[in-house]
């Protein structure tokens, strides 16, 4: 069978499976779940055309990944076969943890539970079916392998997640201001001490690459109608697991209902329940909502009906906390408007903050090589004042509810 397959990608054009194994982990069952996997979750709700998916983004970040390497490379720095096929499959099957509708439920299946942990554990699954052809993949993934940048490549404050997430999201969703220069950054990657640095030219690439991530934070990400509609499904979940918990009849797909009926932590994953997880995806979500619409509890009924009719709730974005006075004339708002009780009205007033941070100069930095061959943080090499100011932690407070 031929395994180097070309893929016709709208964001990069045609992009190659760059090996047989690769290609293994790209047709497995656990990977071929990310198409029905939204990227975006509910983003669709504001940008009609974000309807792409993880599946997409994967493949992205590991053609982005390839040419990295292949760039390296030709400065000399020294990635074995083995090396690159580990970092690609790393890159690809970064993602591999997400449950429905990505970001938006990841604490609502499991509690405490982020996807890489999930991440991490299908692939040590995956390194078990495949008799370890994944041992150094998940070195690299865990951060525990000798050669630091590779690890880089896959997750730092610029590693190929990034630049394909951002390219692929400013294109299915319109916004402009997320159009990165994907192919000058890599072309602009070289290697120092051990650490993945940028070359001292590339400088205004990665200024114009973190302003693009804060734009496209407060533009997509942030959206406050997105949050309202995320914010809705989380407590579609929330009545839904109550009920199930509480041993009423509830529909729901097999894989969502073990969900529903069990309170799991990070402490309760087992195989078979990672199993269960792996048949779990938007389509569980949106086919039991959709049947919720006429459930006989009626919150459960009128959240479901508001998230498929997108009848979503005002919201309030402010750089202050709201004032008691604030919160109790939305809920009172919310109980006259939907004939609500007190407890009821939980369901549906929500508060909450947001952050958005451009840049962080804790962890793994994104520092520039200059010419003289000295090493220094992109904040510090920069002219630009507004990238220092970008490395403040933006928090946004809201207010959702209904009038």
């Amino acid at each position: 069978m031929n395994k180097k397959k070309i893929v016709n990608d709208p964001v990069y054009g045609f992009i190659t499976i760059p090996g047989d194994f690769l290609f293994d982990l790209l047709e497995h069952r656990y990977f071929q779940r990310l198409r029905r996997i939204r990227q975006l979750g509910l983003s669709d709700y504001v940008y009609p055309g974000a309807v792409h998916t993880r599946f997409h983004h994967a493949l992205g970040a590991m053609h982005l990944t390839c040419k990295a390497i292949e760039v390296l490379r030709q400065k000399g720095i020294e990635i074995t076969g083995a090396e690159a096929e580990a970092v690609s499959a790393a890159i690809l099957l970064h993602d591999i943890g997400h449950g429905p509708f990505s970001h938006t439920l990841e604490h609502s299946i499991f509690r405490g539970v982020p996807h890489e942990q999930l991440s991490q554990l299908f692939m040590e699954k995956l390194n078990k079916e495949f008799k370890g052809k994944l041992d150094l993949t998940l070195k690299i993934f865990q951060n525990k392998y000798k050669k630091k940048f590779l690890h880089q490549l896959i997750s730092s404050q610029l590693d190929m997640d990034r630049l394909d997430y951002l390219s692929r999201d400013s294109f299915f969703t319109g916004v402009s201001e997320g159009i990165v220069a994907s192919e000058r950054i890599i072309n602009m990657l070289y290697v120092a001490k051990g650490e993945l640095v940028i070359e001292e030219k590339g400088i205004y690439s990665i200024e114009k690459f973190i302003i693009a991530r804060r734009l496209m934070y407060w533009q997509v990400y942030l959206h406050k109608t997105v949050i309202a509609s995320e914010v809705l499904l989380t407590a579609i979940l929330k009545r839904a697991k109550e009920i199930a918990m509480s041993g009423g009849e509830l529909f729901t797909t097999p894989a969502l209902g073990f969900f529903l009926e069990n309170d799991l932590t990070s402490d309760k994953i087992s195989w078979s329940i990672l199993e269960t997880f792996s048949k779990l995806d938007d389509s569980d979500v949106w086919a039991s909502v959709k049947a919720w619409q006429d459930h006989e509890d009626r919150i459960l009924s009128l959240l479901s009906k508001n998230l498929i009719d997108r009848k979503l709730s005002k919201m309030m974005l402010s750089d202050k906390p709201f004032s008691k006075a604030q919160l109790k004339q939305c809920r009172e708002s919310t109980i006259k408007a939907l004939k609500l009780s007190e407890k009821e009205a939980d369901f549906f007033v929500h508060t909450g903050s947001v952050e958005n941070n451009a840049y962080k100069m804790e962890g793994i930095r994104i520092n520039v090589i200059k010419k003289d061959g000295t090493v220094v943080d992109v904040a510090k090499a920069s002219d630009n004042y507004n990238l220092t100011a970008l490395e403040k932690t933006v928090k946004k407070y809201y207010i959702s509810y209904y009038r």
